[in-house]
């Protein structure tokens, strides 16, 4: 088509099918993109027509929290896990959280949910889509788009293996010969698996285990499935979506296949099909990478909504168990603000284990090492992946985030468990974005060893199963599970009345010495300033109420304690792991 009749064509299209059409040409150069865009849409059930949604706009405040969980997490005699989960959500943590991370809750194979057979029906084993759409209905539901790949007993791949559609072309091939020692691999099993088909045998592309088979998105059929299972999901009252280990989505012999420039165009599309859907919907890529690498995911605003702040957890347990936040402020002081419309998902703990990729070129590799012995003293399991050169290197740690404070670095198990515990969690509640608690953290889970010995999976150490009546027993008596619980709800509580812990509120880092970390937050109509420091050591700790240059015509409150402070020069003593939301004002 020369290029007078693609300026006719162009002006017959509407805004949102030039812009799909233009992720297209890019995508699938190959393909007829007209015929390919009516189909996108009408697969999506979006109309031509669809008015665009207003850029850059904050569609979260202070007051969301988000809760990571299996719907499993809990279990009772009484009925389905989801439904006990509901319903402990509505009885204990209504007022605390905003947000539910349903970890998948798909039929599957393997890998705690992670490897999925059906993506359209929810495991009998845990509930089904009425018990999601209930949860919808009181909280923002964020459900797992697990693209990157399917399971191997898939009805996609079962057919693929008999060489009929749909399947025969979902999965990558590739020759056995082919030299793939630039591919980026975050496990040591073989990355090509052989499958015995019509066609005689084949390799199909396996990134993460051979029971989970990359799909082929090259293949314009496979995104046209994938948008189908997308909008059930919209259908069924899912409005945020986790793009799991999505970095790894297009593949391209010879190079990392990691992070890919197609991967980035598939990730804009999604996002821009989504938001026409909803304009309330959001998108956060689980990308376990490199911060560098990581940060590319806000594109200009056009990508992530948010981005998981890998690098935030080991950065913060090193500095609890160090005593020392060097790093994690020189970490904070290169973290650009993210603009409105996007910000940062902060988390300490999750379903996955503590990852080491994104401590490169942040932590020495004697830190990591020392790091990673710490873990191991205090319970904990290291998993790895191999690397471009073929070597074995660390890849995650496996520990409940309670054993992982169990004490410091030099001096192994203390007394001060709770205390930090504690403090760490005040830092992920006071920093820029959106914070989210691990189920297994706001219950102070310990390790599960019996677990992992079951499963013979490294990962199970911080994925327990609780039943009901223990949990609420445990809840109801003088337990550590009571005392964290009860404190972190109260934390909660003051960080979701506080306008200055938006999450895209102003924040920079301070220089209060290494013991003590700290930074200024201000909101984003400049009423309310809140300084939050955190002594992270086991020794107390000392500055001057000078050196934060307090506005003298305000009146300055601890939120924490309700201190008042007075004197704008006096000497002020934190006790270890003590700390303190210095606010001009109080929030409502």
């Amino acid at each position: 088509m020369d290029a007078p009749i693609q300026t006719e064509v162009a002006n017959t299209q509407t805004a949102l099918e030039q812009r799909i059409a233009a992720h297209l040409q890019i995508l699938y150069p190959e393909h007829d993109g007209r015929q390919l865009v009516g189909e996108i849409l009408s697969t999506f059930g979006l109309e031509p027509e669809t008015p665009t949604p207003t850029p850059h706009r904050n569609i979260w405040n202070q007051s969301d929290i988000m809760l990571i969980t299996y719907g499993d997490s809990i279990r009772s005699q009484q009925g389905d896990p989801l439904d006990t989960l509901y319903h402990f959500l509505d009885a204990h943590l209504d007022e605390y959280i905003s947000i539910v991370h349903l970890l998948p809750f798909f039929p599957y194979s393997s890998d705690d949910g992670f490897s999925i057979m059906d993506y359209t029906t929810v495991n009998p084993s845990v509930g089904n889509w009425e018990d999601i759409t209930a949860m919808a209905g009181e909280f923002k539901v964020m459900g797992d788009l697990v693209i990157n790949h399917c399971s191997s007993r898939s009805l996609w791949f079962e057919n693929y293996k008999l060489g009929i559609e749909p399947g025969k072309s979902y999965f990558v091939e590739e020759a056995l010969d082919r030299d793939l020692s630039a591919v980026v691999r975050p496990r040591t099993s073989p990355l090509l698996r052989m499958v015995k088909t019509p066609d005689g045998e084949k390799f199909v592309w396996c990134t993460f285990s051979h029971d989970q088979v990359d799909l082929n998105f090259k293949n314009p059929a496979v995104l046209l499935e994938v948008l189908k299972i997308i909008r059930l999901y919209l259908e069924k009252g899912i409005r945020w979506f986790r793009l799991d280990a999505v970095a790894f989505l297009w593949k391209i012999p010879g190079t990392p296949c990691i992070n890919l420039p197609e991967t980035h165009e598939m990730i804009r599309l999604i996002r821009l099909l989504i938001e026409h859907y909803d304009h309330d919907a959001v998108m956060i890529t689980e990308t376990n990478i490199p911060n560098r690498e990581n940060l590319t995911y806000f594109g200009n605003a056009n990508e992530a909504h948010l981005i998981y702040n890998f690098s935030l957890p080991p950065l913060l347990i090193n500095t609890m168990v160090t005593g020392s936040c060097t790093h994690l402020k020189n970490w904070l002081m290169s973290m650009p603000p993210a603009q409105y419309g996007t910000t940062y998902l902060n988390f300490i703990a999750s379903h996955d284990g503590i990852g080491l990729r994104p401590t490169e070129g942040l932590l020495s590799d004697w830190e990591i090492e020392t790091l990673i012995t710490t873990m191991q003293r205090f319970g904990g399991k290291i998993s790895s992946r191999t690397s471009a050169t073929g070597e074995t290197k660390p890849y995650e740690i496996n520990i409940s985030l309670w054993n992982s404070m169990s004490g410091t670095a030099q001096h192994g198990p203390d007394q001060w468990q709770f205390a930090r515990f504690l403090c760490t969690h005040a830092i992920l509640l006071a920093l820029e974005g959106v914070p989210a608690f691990y189920i297994h953290s706001l219950l102070a889970t310990e390790n599960d060893l019996p677990r992992v010995e079951h499963t013979g999976q490294y990962r199970s150490i911080n994925r327990h199963i609780w039943q009901a009546e223990d949990l609420l027993q445990a809840l109801n008596q003088d337990t550590h599970n009571k005392k964290v619980f009860d404190a972190l709800r109260r934390l909660i509580k003051l960080r979701r009345a506080q306008s200055a812990f938006h999450p895209n509120a102003t924040q920079f880092t301070m220089h209060t010495g290494d013991a003590i970390f700290s930074f200024w937050r201000q909101s984003t109509d400049r009423r309310q300033s809140i300084f939050a420091l955190h002594n992270v050591s086991d020794q107390p700790q000392s500055f001057n109420l000078a050196e934060l240059n307090l506005v003298v015509t305000d009146q300055w409150q601890d939120l924490v304690s309700g201190t008042i402070y007075e004197d704008r020069v006096a000497q002020v003593t934190l006790m270890p792991y003590q700390f303190i939301w210095l606010a001009n004002r109080k929030g409502e």
